[in-house]
C-alpha cells in the first residue's frame, strides 16, 4: 500500500518484519489481532499498533480494515482467479483480458516517471556487469533482460541456482556493477542476500515489483513498484513489468543510439554466420 512506502525509511527492523510478515500472510494478519501479529515474528503486541499509527491509523483495528481490502484479494491466486473468471463468464475473455491489461498499463505512468528509467538506464548502461535475479514466475522477465542487454554488448550474469550458487556466481561483484532483482507476490528466497551484498560491496541495486516493493528488505537503490493488474482482485500478468522492462531497453539505446544499433547490426551478421 502507498502508505507503507512512504513510512518505509521511518520504520523501526522489528516493524520492517511485521511488514514482510503481513505481505507474506496477508490473510492471517487481517484475520488476526495485533497480539497474534506480534507473536508470530516474536516482538511486543505494541509494534503493530506503533506500526499502525506511522501509517497514519488510529488504531490497529482500523489497520487491519485497511489490510483485508488491500492485500487479501490481491495476494491470494484462487480469489484472483476466481474474481476473473467470475467477471468474464458469458462474456468475450480475450476483450475483457484486454480491457484490464490495458487499464494496468494506463495506471502504470502513475507509479513510473521517464527521470526513473532515465536514471535506471543510466545505472545499467554505466554498469561494468550486470546480475539478474529472479524467483518463480519473474523468471521469465529475468531472461528476457538478459538477451535483451547482451544484444547490446553489455555483461550479464543470470543469477541462478542456490545459496551455494548464487555466492558463487557473485563472488566478483565491483562497485562498477549492478544488481537487477525482480519480486512480486512476496520478498523471493535470496533476495535479501543478494541486495545486502551489492550494498556491502558499493555495487548499484534496482527493484522491479508489485505492491510488495514497499516492504522489501534491504530496500533497492531504485525501486519501480507499480500493480500488476486494472483491478486489486484480478489475474496478474506480467504485461506491466514487461512494459517497465521493455521501457529500460528502448532507454539504453537512446543513451547512445548510434552504438547500440551498431552492436545489433554486427549481431544481425553474426547470427547470419552462426546459421548458415
Amino acid at each position: 500500500m502507498v502508505r507503507m512506502k512512504d513510512a518505509a525509511d521511518r520504520l523501526t527492523p522489528s516493524e520492517r518484519r511485521m511488514v514482510q510478515e503481513i505481505v507474506a500472510k496477508p490473510r492471517d494478519a487481517a484475520l488476526g489481532t495485533a497480539a497474534d501479529l506480534a507473536q508470530s515474528i516474536g516482538v511486543h503486541e505494541a509494534t503493530a499498533s506503533r506500526l499502525a499509527r506511522k501509517l497514519g491509523f488510529q488504531s490497529y483495528a482500523g489497520f487491519r480494515d485497511a489490510l483485508r481490502e488491500e492485500f487479501i484479494a490481491r495476494t491470494d491466486p484462487a480469489v484472483r482467479v476466481r474474481t476473473t473468471l467470475e467477471d468474464t463468464r458469458g462474456a468475450n475473455l480475450i476483450a475483457e483480458l484486454v480491457v484490464q491489461e490495458a487499464a494496468a498499463l494506463e495506471a502504470l505512468q502513475e507509479y513510473l516517471s521517464i527521470e526513473q528509467i532515465e536514471a535506471i538506464a543510466g545505472e545499467l548502461y554505466n554498469a561494468r556487469k550486470i546480475f539478474v535475479f529472479a524467483r518463480g514466475n519473474a523468471e521469465a522477465l529475468a531472461v528476457m533482460m538478459e538477451r535483451r542487454l547482451r544484444r547490446f554488448g553489455m555483461s550479464v550474469v543470470r543469477l541462478r541456482g542456490d545459496g551455494r550458487d548464487l555466492a558463487e556466481q557473485m563472488v566478483e561483484l565491483t562497485p562498477e556493477d549492478a544488481v537487477l532483482a525482480f519480486a512480486f507476490r512476496r520478498q523471493p528466497r535470496h533476495y535479501g542476500a543478494v541486495v545486502e551484498l551489492a550494498k556491502t560491496r558499493g555495487a548499484s541495486s534496482i527493484a522491479i515489483t508489485g505492491a510488495v516493493g514497499p516492504t522489501l528488505s534491504p530496500a533497492a537503490d531504485h525501486l519501480v513498484s507499480a500493480p500488476r493488474s486494472g483491478r486489486r482482485e484480478g489475474f496478474q500478468s506480467l504485461i506491466v513489468p514487461m512494459t517497465i522492462c521493455n521501457a529500460l531497453i528502448l532507454q539504453l539505446a537512446r543513451r547512445d543510439e548510434d552504438r547500440s544499433l551498431r552492436t545489433l547490426e554486427a549481431l544481425g551478421e553474426l547470427i547470419k554466420r552462426f546459421e548458415s
